[in-house]
């Protein structure tokens, strides 16, 4: 038996079912999409990176244990033939000086970076040796005076001569000698394993300030202007964006051969010290011990400041009584040594 639903219960059944459902629209509509609060202070940085251990001389972060890791000074060149060089661009601390010719040498100190090329490499002088046993380091050198070399010979300085070790070197075609010298780390460590040289030290300590630390103290100087010598000149200009000093020689840009990067310059310090010309060479005595007087330019401003070589190096302190050293911005550090007479003033110009 079938039933027959007659057609006013079907119009009743589906009113009610048309309401139910309108009911159920009313009073539980759909939830709009969930969106994240905009983040007042822009988009999330990425975490700083973080690092096992700091750099001795750079107070940068690495995650190489470095401490007691003896460094390497290289004597490089700094003739008008030998330019632009190779390496100093990652140098933690790099020194220069006068020698003969009225042109300067660098000293550069390795430890923390790992240049592909070091050079031209050049000639050593007693007050360079000074320098770099200040820091325990292998003296990396092409000859030297003969003063220079008696010292050495009189002495475990750990020093490796081109001139009675070739095969730790090499000359390249497109410049000539004396310019053309060249070597790099991996040779001179090979060099240090065949000699059997000692390979730790304990090493001199710098202070640094905090990475973020802003200079708010001093003069502007922006622009600065080096005279060594009537016949040479450097300098430096300050670049904001990267908070470090480019290098300028004779005017250019001074470049790295290798990666034809400027060189640049964290911490830059400028000491006036006594200059004595020795001989008919024009070899010079250039006292790197002091005291004396000299300027620290950081972050665009200039700051007078007092120096003298105390526990093996080079220091920088505030105050005429040599008791409040200052701290260094985290970075690599340029010492320009200039001649006490005529003096700073007459030396260093900035603006």
């Amino acid at each position: 038996m079938y039933l027959r639903w007659k057609p006013a219960l079907c119009a009743a059944v589906l009113t009610t079912l048309l309401a139910a459902c309108s009911q159920e629209a009313v009073t539980n509509p759909p939830k709009p999409p969930q969106t994240q609060p905009a983040n007042p202070q822009g988009p999330e940085q990425p975490p700083a990176p973080t690092y096992a251990y700091t750099a001795p001389f750079t107070g940068m972060g690495t995650n190489e244990h470095l401490e007691g890791k003896r460094p390497v000074m290289v004597m490089i060149n700094n003739h008008p033939y030998a330019r632009p060089q190779s390496g100093l661009d990652k140098a933690d601390i790099v020194y220069e000086v006068l020698a003969e010719g009225e042109v300067t040498r660098f000293l550069a100190i390795y430890q923390s970076q790992k240049p592909e090329v070091i050079g031209p490499v050049r000639s050593i002088r007693p007050y360079f040796i000074k320098i770099g046993t200040g820091f325990d380091a292998f003296l990396i050198h092409a000859g030297g005076s003969p003063e220079a070399l008696e010292t050495l010979a009189h002495a475990d300085y750990g020093n490796i001569n081109e001139i009675s070790n070739g095969a730790y070197f090499w000359r390249v075609n497109f410049r000539k000698a004396p310019h053309n010298l060249y070597t790099d780390l991996d040779r001179i460590q090979k060099a240090v394993a065949d000699k059997g040289m000692r390979t730790t030290t304990e090493l001199p300590s710098f202070s640094f300030l905090p990475a973020d630390a802003e200079i708010t103290t001093g003069q502007p100087a922006t622009k600065i202007d080096l005279t060594y010598h009537t016949l040479y000149k450097a300098g430096y200009q300050y670049d904001a964006g990267s908070k470090k000093y480019l290098r300028f020689t004779e005017g250019k840009p001074h470049l790295d051969l290798t990666t034809n990067q400027q060189l640049s310059v964290t911490n830059l310090l400028v000491i006036a010290t006594r200059h004595r010309v020795l001989d008919n060479e024009g070899r010079r005595d250039v006292d790197v011990v002091g005291p004396g007087d000299g300027y620290l330019f950081q972050q665009g401003k200039a700051r007078q400041v007092k120096w003298v070589r105390k526990i093996g190096v080079i220091r920088i302190y505030e105050d005429a009584g040599l008791t409040k050293e200052l701290p260094l911005l985290p970075g690599n550090t340029w010492i320009n040594i200039v001649p006490n007479m005529p003096g700073l003033s007459s030396a260093v110009k900035f603006q």
